[in-house]
């Protein structure tokens, strides 16, 4: 697997050398992470330590988990999780393997979450003993996908937008000019009219505030 799934070192209390799954839990709501937590701790074979987004990079390097079960929600950057520079944090050793948690109604996100190569997608709406289930297969090494999900692939799979068609969006919605655009990404001013055009075409869109709104909406931007 490139690097051990299993660690002997005792956390949450457990009996000095019972074997655990070493879990950290990024999440940015603290209530929502704090009690998720404490549940995930009942469980004797997982070492759980937390983290909110801002600071999981610095925490996987010091926790060194076997899992990383990330919400696929981010206060920051328009509410994308930064998943492959949280994966690539750790220099010269194996990335933990990845679980995130996921709704099907943000299929961008889910996209993002395969590209940076997840192994679990447990549904954010389902039980949450998916979510112990899904810690365990996934330290395994195992892919572990919610049902419930299946939809949001489906949706994933049919996104609408090029990649050069995000980037000039993206700098869009961080309210960039179509003069900013075209210098920042080597077009012209009238390349960039047309890619707005059809970013607007394609998401159904009545003008670029509104293409902003859906593709934020969805998880694409």
């Amino acid at each position: 697997m490139g690097h051990a799934l299993l660690t002997t070192e005792p956390a949450n209390g457990e009996a000095k050398g019972r074997a655990v799954i070493r879990v950290l839990l990024v999440h940015d709501e603290c209530l929502v992470r704090s009690v998720l937590a404490e549940w995930l701790r009942r469980e004797p074979d997982l070492g759980v330590f937390d983290a909110p987004w801002h600071s999981a990079p610095g925490r996987l390097r010091s926790v060194a988990p076997d899992v990383c079960a990330a919400d696929l929600e981010c206060a920051d950057t328009y509410g994308l999780p930064p998943l492959r520079e949280l994966c690539a944090c750790r220099p010269g050793a194996a990335p933990p393997h990845l679980l995130v948690l996921a709704s099907a109604n943000r299929p961008g996100l889910l996209k993002r979450a395969v590209e940076a190569g997840a192994l679990g997608y447990v549904d954010k709406e389902g039980a949450p003993e998916h979510l112990v289930r899904g810690i365990r297969r996934v330290a395994e090494g195992k892919r572990f996908v919610d049902d419930s999900l299946g939809f949001g692939f489906l949706k994933a799979a049919e996104m609408p937008l090029t990649r050069r068609e995000l980037s000039v969006l993206s700098l869009a919605a961080e309210g960039a000019s179509v003069a900013e655009i075209a210098g920042s990404l080597h077009l012209s001013h009238g390349t960039v009219r047309n890619y707005m055009a059809a970013i607007t075409r394609k998401t159904g869109a009545r003008n670029r505030i509104d293409a902003i709104r859906i593709s934020q909406g969805e998880g694409w931007l």
